[in-house]
This record gives structure tokens, sequence and C-alpha cells, in this order.
């Protein structure tokens, strides 16, 4: 047994690419090139990101305007698929046809 376990001891338990003792995949050149623009982009954006353009003051309430109008447009396309209001004196109004008065 310790023979074998010898001369066997460079074997992966089970399947070779799952599981708590896998067999490492080697890292290609490409991936490397990869994950350093993938870097450089995340750098690049925390830069863009640490360095505001606008202050807070004009920040604040930059936007109500455009949002007022875009709730009023949602709001309106959503009352226009209900009917109109219906009132019983325009619905009654036929009857008063025939009516005559003294």
């Amino acid at each position: 047994m310790f023979l074998t376990a010898l001369l066997l001891r460079n074997r992966i338990p089970g399947r070779q690419w799952i599981g708590k003792h896998r067999r490492p995949r080697p890292v290609s050149f490409q991936a490397k090139q990869n994950t350093v623009r993938r870097l450089e982009t995340e750098a690049e954006n925390q830069y863009w990101l640490s360095t505001p353009c606008l202050s807070a003051e004009q920040e604040h309430g930059h936007a109500a305007a455009r949002r007022a109008a875009a709730f009023r447009a949602i709001r309106a396309a959503g009352q226009a698929r209900f009917p109109r209001h219906r009132v019983l004196v325009d619905q009654l109004s036929h009857l008063n046809v025939a009516k005559k008065w003294s």
C-alpha cells in the first residue's frame, strides 16, 4: 500500500476539474491581459466617480423639473386608458325630448 501511495502521489482524487482538491487551471496570457484591462477600467471609473463635475449645491434639485414632467406624462398616460366620467344628466337627457312644459 505504501509503495502504491508513493508511486501515485501526484494523483488528483475524484473528478479533476471540480471539488475541493481539483486540478488548478493554467492561467493563460490572454486571461492575465483581460484581468489587467478590467482592473484599469475599474480604476478609471473610480477616478471619474471620485471627482464629480457638479458641487453639492448645484446637484441639489437639478432634475426636479424633468422628473415632474416625466411624472405628469406617466400620470396622463395612465388616465388615458380609463373612460371619461359619466354624469346621470347626460345618460337620461333623451327622456326630456318629449317633455312639455306648461
